[in-house]
């Protein structure tokens, strides 16, 4: 079990470590900044160095703001945050005037529609999603799901189960898993 600011940078750093593979393996879209050629090893060295400073900033700052909503052992409703230009400026995203009432799962989907159309239009270099609740009805373990994305090419969705004790959280070990990469960047549909 990790203390929660040593778990989010392994946990970010196993992205890259373990993760990359898969989100490099997925189509990059034409208007990425990564699909103009060749890529050497210097430029994916830079890339990545950016990419993984920028998501660990993300998540760290996301997960520490979102962290006392674990604490209070109640459900926790979805969060997001975004990555500025910058690459420094976290900001929140609340959508909690348009969401009251709205059941959770939903919460997340507005999250990732508000992302998308500020993402698009080039105003942010990365976004985060987090919610908590049960694996399942039939479990009732913890888990806290990350799901991010990074302009620059790199999505996924981690899943860390975790138990709240005494108003401390006891994190276990991150699963990641692939998430489609489709925040930033349109999939062009073919005219066919």
């Amino acid at each position: 079990m990790f203390k929660s600011r040593n778990y989010i940078f392994a946990a970010t750093f196993s992205l890259f470590a373990f993760g990359w593979a898969g989100a490099a393996a997925q189509a990059i879209p034409a208007d990425s900044p990564l699909a103009d050629g060749e890529i050497s090893q210097e430029e994916m060295a830079v890339i990545l160095a950016t990419a993984e400073q920028q998501l660990t900033l993300l998540v760290e700052t996301a997960t520490e703001e979102y962290l006392p909503n674990i604490q209070q052992n109640e459900v926790a409703a979805p969060a997001a945050w975004m990555l500025m230009k910058d690459g420094e400026t976290v900001k929140r995203i609340n959508i909690d005037s348009q969401a009251k009432g709205v059941p959770p799962a939903v919460r997340v989907v507005m999250y990732r529609a508000a992302i998308k159309s500020v993402a698009q239009r080039g105003m942010i270099n990365a976004a985060a999603i987090l919610y908590a609740g049960s694996l399942s009805e039939s479990d009732d373990t913890e888990a806290l799901v990350i799901e991010h994305e990074h302009r620059l090419g790199v999505s996924a969705n981690k899943v860390i189960g975790f138990k709240s004790e005494h108003g401390n959280v006891i994190w276990g070990k991150p699963v990641t898993d692939k998430k489609p990469f489709d925040w930033f960047y349109s999939q062009k549909k073919d005219a066919s």
